[in-house]
């Protein structure tokens, strides 16, 4: 490697860990995607000199950098705020089965090296693993088999899965470069991340999403030691540590292990929860006018979105409420569970979208304290997140998962298409409160409702 692409790989590596710092802000994430991007426009031209010097090459590469720029582009245009998840566990499938054939060609190309054979073998089953469980987990947030897939003797049929792929991996490290072995190898390790994404629940999918990043970061450094590449090596630290963190603060925001989202089963609801919830009081439900009468003598309002609100593509609604109320001196903010909707952020970018002022998105910790001054909290197509049986039912699946303290607040009106669960699937004990009230209907319906008769008043 030459001095000047050396340098050039710094500079693109510096580009991607300013880029990820940005990201930290919302008020920063834009400029901190295209600094990312740039370091990356960096680092694809950087790579040029690396190669063969044929015209095939050049072709081969501009062709899969038009490709990728055409359709990065038009998906990230054309997706909707609630199918993001989707398309980032797409984006994740990419870049691990990228790494799983950068992989397969090197081992395929360069039988020489132990230590370079054991650095492709594990890129190669860590990013079919994440390719294939990714292509899951998106099927599974689209609406297919979103219910676990279980079947007697799974974990055991998993653990031997592995292990035969761990002795496939020993084999090829040694003497024998077969390359039949390799591609049984290969298939072995995408049939696995299969088998452990199908027993996970669709709701648990941002976990496993953000698990199966971190493998592909993985997958991508193991790739640039191997081959001797510092983007790859820093993008794939970057993107491995980074993943692993947002998993452990996502399981931490639920209070549940990493293992009991990958070898658990949520949604298996309490009894005595359900019965709890039955006996404690009738659910009462309250009109658009009422609502709009409450808001506007409020002091101060709480508003609590969720992954209804997303679905209901009702973000730009609930900024006009929040603008109506806030020119009659009503004080709004907007509580933000780390969990809620279908993807980390995704309550902040959705809000965001609509030009919510920054500044009113209290995260959880910094609202709880608030809740027990709050006149009303609005819960617009959250669940689980707002559940007291966290913090009040020993025996409830959710026990003990911080939660959004609506219950606090002096009258709480939830917007809400139908009595459905949330993704623990089990009963709301907020919703049967003497303080609270339901209004049913679309999300984006009653809102506006909301602001007309606010506006009316």
């Amino acid at each position: 490697m030459s001095t000047p692409v050396a340098l050039a790989f710094l500079a693109a590596s510096i580009l991607f860990i300013i880029g990820i710092k940005l990201l930290s802000s919302p008020k920063s994430a834009r400029a901190g995607n295209l600094v990312a991007a740039a370091g990356m426009f960096i680092a694809l031209i950087a790579t040029l000199p690396l190669m063969r010097p044929t015209a095939a090459n050049a072709i081969l590469v501009m062709v899969g950098i038009l490709l990728g720029l055409a359709v990065g582009a038009v998906g990230a245009y054309r997706v909707k705020m609630t199918a993001m998840p989707q398309m980032v566990a797409l984006f994740n499938g990419a870049g691990g089965g990228a790494a799983a054939l950068v992989a397969a060609i090197e081992f395929a190309a360069r039988p020489h090296g132990r230590s370079f054979i054991a650095g492709m073998l594990f890129a190669a089953v860590i990013g079919a693993v994440s390719f294939s469980g990714s292509i899951i987990a998106f099927a599974k947030l689209e609406g297919h088999f979103e219910k676990p897939v279980t079947y007697r003797g799974q974990q055991f049929a998993n653990a031997g899965l592995v292990l035969l792929v761990a002795v496939l991996g020993f084999v090829l490290a040694g003497p024998s470069h077969s390359l039949a072995l390799f591609v049984i190898f290969l298939a072995l390790a995408l049939v696995f991340g299969v088998l452990m994404v199908l027993p996970i629940g669709g709701a648990d999918m941002p976990v496993v999403i953000s698990l199966l990043n971190s493998c592909t970061g993985l997958a991508v450094a193991a790739d640039g030691f191997a081959i001797s590449n510092l983007a790859l090596i820093v993008a794939g630290t970057l993107v491995g540590s980074s993943g692993t963190l947002l998993t452990l603060a996502m399981c931490k925001a639920m209070n549940r292990p990493v293992t009991n989202v990958l070898f658990g089963a949520f949604g298996k609801a309490s009894t005595e929860t359900a019965a709890a919830a039955a006996t404690g009081g009738a659910v009462k439900s309250i009109q658009a006018d009422e609502v709009a009468l409450l808001l506007g003598a409020a002091q101060q309002v709480v508003i609590v979105p969720g992954y209804g609100l997303a679905v209901a593509q009702a973000q730009h609604e609930v900024r006009m409420l929040a603008d109506e109320l806030g020119e009659r001196g009503v004080d709004v903010k907007f509580a933000i569970h780390p969990v809620a909707g279908r993807m980390p952020g995704h309550m902040n970018v959705l809000l965001a979208e609509a030009n919510v002022p920054y500044e009113q998105l209290i995260e959880m910790e910094a609202i709880n304290p608030q809740m027990s001054r709050v006149s009303v909290c609005l819960v617009i197509g959250a669940n689980d997140v707002v559940n007291p049986a966290a913090h009040e039912d020993k025996a409830s699946p959710i026990y003990g998962m911080p939660i959004i303290e609506a219950e606090k607040a002096g009258m709480v009106v939830v917007l809400k298409r139908s009595m459905g669960k949330g993704f623990a699937g089990i009963e709301n004990r907020l919703f049967v409160r003497d303080n609270c009230r339901m209004l049913f209907g679309d999300a984006r319906a009653s809102l506006q409702e909301l602001v007309a008769q606010v506006k009316a008043g």
